[in-house]
């Protein structure tokens, strides 16, 4: 099937670990992040109900007193 005229491929993942991003403290992980390309950057509390689907671009933190204590891509 030929791509439609006009669409452009989705922008690249920046190539990072999210699990160096665990033991920060979230405005510095957020900063980060950001600085390594992340377009996207969502801050969650634990257990929090959320969308599933997967976004290129956005990385994901669980953060609990401040500090991200899980972390994922889309």
């Amino acid at each position: 099937m030929a791509p439609m005229q006009g669409s452009q491929p989705p922008p690249a993942e920046p190539q990072d670990t999210p699990d160096t991003y665990v033991g920060l403290d979230a405005q510095s992980a957020e900063r980060q992040a950001r600085g390594r390309g992340w377009s996207t950057v969502r801050q969650l509390p634990p257990g929090a109900i959320i969308t599933m689907e997967y976004r290129v671009g956005r990385l994901n933190f669980e953060v609990s007193d401040g500090v991200v204590r899980r972390c994922w891509k889309g």
